[in-house]
């Protein structure tokens, strides 16, 4: 068992990140309500334990859209946001009610784009999730989809949570996606492709690996994975992908079984949102 993933279990502040595929089932594209259960079931035991916790949430504009009989992920800004008003709520109800059966409040947090890029309200935004925190409870995040247009959002969940990750100065962040780690190749494609257990350094060699998505679900492949781990490390969080069709294995990753890839934290690279707003906007 290396150094790190040994360490993994005496993390204080953790955000989980769960991607669309992992909510639902494949065939129907329904709610996997037994996968929320357990999902759910976890975080609070983590809180239980004393330690922090924050889930950033995929889902509301595909449960939308399921909702109002669409068979794909819209395409326009418009309907995407519709679809989101329609499934923010119900996903945040389904939350709120299996939390509620462990005891556990949980409190929902929408975010857009434009909350990091003005002082005041990141200000206000870290403020509002350190006494989220303090009371106890555990947040719910999402990007805003509502009012986010393509000039403001942050494209993907990995990003927005990383940046809460840099927000609330986690020192572990979790994203759970479709597949098992980082690959040398696509597995989907290459058989003989090797996924690598742990990632001292994000270098270029790295980054060359990433490929695009491979649900028609979430927005993120595995680029967004690597430039997510990129921010999360250099505010000194490990940053771990882990395949969301068994929810068990966070129970494993925290048990520090080898599952996964953990990208090593490195915070004398000191991120700042500030650097970060300016390579978006170059």
């Amino acid at each position: 068992m290396s150094r790190v993933r040994e360490q993994l279990a005496r993390k204080n502040r953790i955000v989980v990140k769960i991607g669309s595929s992992s909510l639902v089932h494949s065939n129907t594209q329904n709610l996997d309500y037994v996968k929320l259960e357990k999902l759910v079931r976890f975080l609070c035991d983590l809180r239980n334990q004393g330690k922090d916790v924050i889930l950033v949430s995929s889902g509301a504009i595909g449960v939308g859209a399921k909702s109002l009989g669409l068979f794909e992920r819209p395409r326009t800004t418009s309907l995407k946001q519709a679809c989101a008003a329609v499934g923010q709520g119900q996903l945040m109800m389904v939350y709120q009610k299996l939390f509620s059966e462990y005891h556990q409040v949980s409190a929902q947090v929408l975010l857009t784009f434009d909350v990091i890029t003005s002082e005041e309200r990141r200000r206000n935004s870290i403020n509002t999730f350190n006494e989220l925190l303090q009371l106890g409870i555990i947040p719910v995040v999402n990007e805003n989809d509502t009012v986010a247009t393509e000039e403001i959002e942050f494209g993907d969940n990995d990003t927005l949570s990383a940046i809460v990750a840099a927000l609330v100065k986690a020192d572990c962040l979790v994203i759970m996606s479709d597949i098992d780690g980082l690959y040398t190749d696509d597995p989907h494609y290459n058989k003989d492709a090797v996924l690598i257990s742990e990632v001292e350094e994000i270098n270029e060699e790295l980054k060359g690996m990433a490929k695009g998505a491979a649900s028609n679900l979430g927005t993120g492949g595995m680029a967004t994975k690597i430039a997510a781990a990129s921010i999360a490390t250099a505010v000194g969080a490990d940053m771990i992908i882990l395949n969301g069709e068994r929810i068990e294995i966070l129970n494993e990753l925290f048990q520090g079984e080898d599952v996964g890839t953990v990208f090593h934290a490195h915070p004398e690279l000191h991120f700042k949102i500030e650097d970060y707003l300016k390579e978006v906007h170059r």
